[in-house]
């Protein structure tokens, strides 16, 4: 038990099947597929997290009166690979000045530069306890600090007015602003932009085969397969090692398929390529992309083309298509900022930082003005 608040108490969970879902996403996490009690546990039961990864599930876990009040993703990180919110710089100056950053307390999603809650409760007052308790658990623990990647920007407020520093950054994000079809979302752009993506998506089609968009029993174990071959590939070329298991994907099939969205490209029935997304209350979110077969166009189409047809035809209103990325902008996706939270043990070390952070702040607000003034949209459609 590391704090006591009158009746509220944060103890951290060492793994999540020591709680039940119906406890987890009773607090909320239910709103956004990432968070949900299914997906952490796949990552956990498939052997994609733990000791080898060196991501040690340590999640924190508030209640009231005994009653779960509030839980937050966290994990002791060995190092800081999968998080999208870089900081190997921070490390690398820590330790060059005889410092140990590793270990730290990583409250994220593993793998997944998706914006969405991490303090996981319905009381402003539970959140600010699972802050503390992370600064107070790390703190306690010797770490060098605790972290909250790709948090609510009213998380991000919360965590600056408890003593953490908060970090922006950016993605590129697409917005549906009452589109009924994909032409009415054309017709909001420039006539060279439009044109330009009407010849892409031609362009796309020539590789010889169909599209299909699947979801929930429409994707067999076949499709699965398949797409462990695409993921195999990008991984490697990308990470050096995929980081999920293959024994991950069949939990996600088993707990998670009608959250899943899989595009995927045929050619006389074989796939050659594919698009994994999830699907949010709200949100379209791109993951993971692949492919067996090099083709002019084919993954803009299977990743961002598909997902804004998917969107507008199930009313979402936003697609995040993942980390980084400019070339998104031309195809209509603009940048928005994300927020993250840090809080360091080392004082000195935390003036620096936060040092950091504002002048790359003030960055970040000058490259999103910059990329939004330059984007596809007709003048006088985005505010």
């Amino acid at each position: 038990m590391f704090r006591r608040m009158s009746e509220l108490t944060v103890s951290v969970l060492p793994a999540i099947a020591g709680l039940s879902a119906a406890e987890w996403d009773g607090c909320g996490a239910g709103d956004n597929p990432f968070t949900t009690h299914r997906f952490l546990a796949a990552l956990e039961a498939s052997g994609s997290v733990g000791d080898e990864a060196g991501w040690h599930p340590s999640h924190l876990v508030a209640r009231v009166d005994g009653r779960v009040a509030g839980v937050a993703p966290c994990y002791l990180k060995t190092h800081s690979q999968g998080e999208y919110i870089f900081d190997h710089a921070w490390a690398q100056a820590y330790e060059r000045a005889g410092g140990r950053y590793y270990p730290k307390l990583q409250c994220a999603v593993p793998f997944t530069p998706v914006t969405g809650p991490r303090l996981i409760a319905q009381d402003p007052q539970v959140q600010a306890a699972l802050l503390q308790a992370m600064a107070e658990v790390a703190g306690r623990s010797g770490l060098s600090g605790a972290h909250v990647t790709f948090c609510t920007e009213a998380e991000a407020r919360l965590g600056e007015a408890v003593g953490f520093m908060s970090r922006t950054s950016e993605q590129f994000h697409w917005l549906n602003r009452g589109y009924g079809s994909f032409d009415d979302f054309l017709a909001a752009l420039s006539s060279r932009k439009r044109k330009a993506i009407r010849k892409e998506r031609e362009r796309a089609l020539d590789f010889g085969g169909e599209i299909v968009s699947l979801t929930g029993d429409a994707i067999r174990p076949e499709h699965w397969q398949a797409f462990w071959a695409f993921y195999q590939d990008t991984g490697g070329r990308k990470w050096g090692r995929p980081y999920l298991t293959r024994a991950f994907f069949d939990l996600l099939h088993e707990t998670m398929r009608d959250d899943c969205l899989l595009v995927l490209a045929l050619r006389d029935g074989r796939p050659i390529a594919g698009a994994l997304n999830l699907i949010g209350r709200d949100t379209l979110y791109g993951r993971y992309w692949g492919c067996v077969e090099d083709h002019p166009f084919l993954h803009f189409e299977l990743c961002y083309h598909r997902a804004i047809d998917w969107a507008i035809a199930h009313g979402l209103q936003r697609v995040e298509a993942g980390a980084q990325g400019e070339h998104k902008l031309a195809r209509g996706y603009l940048p928005v900022a994300t927020h993250s939270l840090h809080w360091v043990r080392d004082q000195g070390f935390g003036k620096a930082i936060a040092d950091f952070l504002k002048r790359e702040r003030e960055a970040v607000d000058y490259d999103m003005a910059a990329l939004t003034e330059m984007g596809p949209f007709r003048r006088g459609e985005i505010s």
